[in-house]
């Protein structure tokens, strides 16, 4: 892997919290900068991809096919919940769930 070095000058206090949130997850500063920034380029990958595929949508024919009944068809294979399934668990907090670091044994 090719890696490129560059100088980067950050607010001192943004710098302190950095290297506090570096030092409370367990990672160097610098992997920190670099996970901060893929997820930041990945996000704004994502809004591009999503907006030039739904520029031209028509909201109203998508919501009117959504709402259709599907009549006459019964349960497809597949379709049947798991067994012991209760319903969807409510999320309480989805900005901090979203914020947590995935682990790698889940």
């Amino acid at each position: 892997m090719k890696t490129s070095n560059f100088a980067l000058r950050l607010h001192p206090s943004l710098m302190e919290e950095a290297k506090a949130m570096a030092k409370a997850e367990g990672i160097a500063l610098n992997q920190l900068i670099n996970v901060a920034l893929a997820e930041k380029l990945a996000v704004t990958r994502t809004m591009a991809f999503f907006e030039r595929y739904t520029r031209d949508a028509d909201v109203a024919k998508a919501r009117e096919l959504l709402s259709r009944p599907r009549k006459g068809e019964p349960p497809r294979e597949g379709d049947e919940l798991p067994e012991g399934w209760k319903g969807r668990k409510e999320v309480t907090n989805p900005v901090r769930q979203q914020s947590e670091a995935p682990t790698r044994n889940k």
